[in-house]
């Protein structure tokens, strides 16, 4: 029974221990940042996701897709129905078939998944110089540090020195959190860049955090729930193990040992 209780105890224990990231790449350099949603109650920022929602809708989307969110997805980082529909609106979805047999356009309806920016592969590599974009719904959590490689990567563009910008490939860009420190994509993130609705000062540095907890989320959009359904396991575990204890104590202790 011992081992029993010691057993409990320690799952609680490492269910609220926080957990280290590193990065599979030795020349990777990852900052590590203190998000909300970090550890066993943490929770997600509703502003702070819908400021990352506009960072990717008026920047990353450009060349980015979403193809795991559907619009009425936007209610859980506190859009409403209307505000839903409105920003469902905005986007043109290719229909298939009117009455004719064709294709038409229509708005996008709050039930639509998010449109990708390029209506296949091969017109996304043309149009990237033979790069492909990659989907950004589970970057988060293919990647190793999560939110912190997005934040890093974001932020992670320098000036190489003369040595390693003539061993550079043409049309690559230096980053230091990018494994092999090349990477097609331009730096995209500059200060006043947009104007966040909400007022918040609009620096790289903001706008990278921003939109690396929104892609965190979007990775992960069941993260909170996930995490008090944990909570609740470990709690009942260890209310039984307890209860369980002393029955046994109970049922033996008229035996004698």
């Amino acid at each position: 029974m011992r081992i029993v209780l010691f057993a409990a105890f320690a799952t609680l224990l490492i269910g609220f221990a926080p957990v280290e990231v590193k990065a599979a790449d030795g020349n990777v350099e990852l900052t590590n940042q203190e998000w909300s949603f970090d550890g066993v109650f943490g929770r997600f920022d509703r502003q702070q996701l819908q400021r990352g929602f506009q960072v990717y809708r008026e920047v990353c989307s450009s060349c980015h897709g979403l193809d795991y969110i559907a619009f009425r997805n936007l209610e859980a980082i506190g859009y409403s129905e209307d505000q839903t529909k409105v920003l469902a609106s905005e986007y043109i979805i290719e229909e298939c078939c009117d009455d004719q047999g064709d294709i038409f356009d229509r708005p996008a309806i709050p039930a639509d998944y998010m449109p990708n920016p390029y209506p296949n592969d091969q017109f996304a590599r043309a149009s990237n110089n033979g790069a492909l974009p990659p989907d950004l719904s589970l970057m988060s959590k293919a990647r190793h540090g999560g939110p912190d490689y997005v934040y890093s990567l974001i932020n992670g563009y320098e000036e190489p020195s003369a040595e390693v910008e003539a061993e550079m490939m043409d049309g690559m860009y230096y980053n230091v959190a990018f494994e092999g420190n090349q990477i097609a994509m331009a730096q995209q993130l500059f200060d006043d860049l947009l104007e966040y609705s909400d007022g918040t000062p609009a620096t790289a540095e903001q706008m990278a955090t921003d939109v690396a907890a929104f892609l965190h989320w979007a990775a992960e959009p069941k993260l909170e729930i996930r995490k008090q359904t944990g909570v609740r396991v470990l709690l009942f575990t260890f209310v039984f193990t307890v209860l369980a204890y002393f029955l046994k104590r109970r049922i033996w202790a008229d035996i004698e040992h």
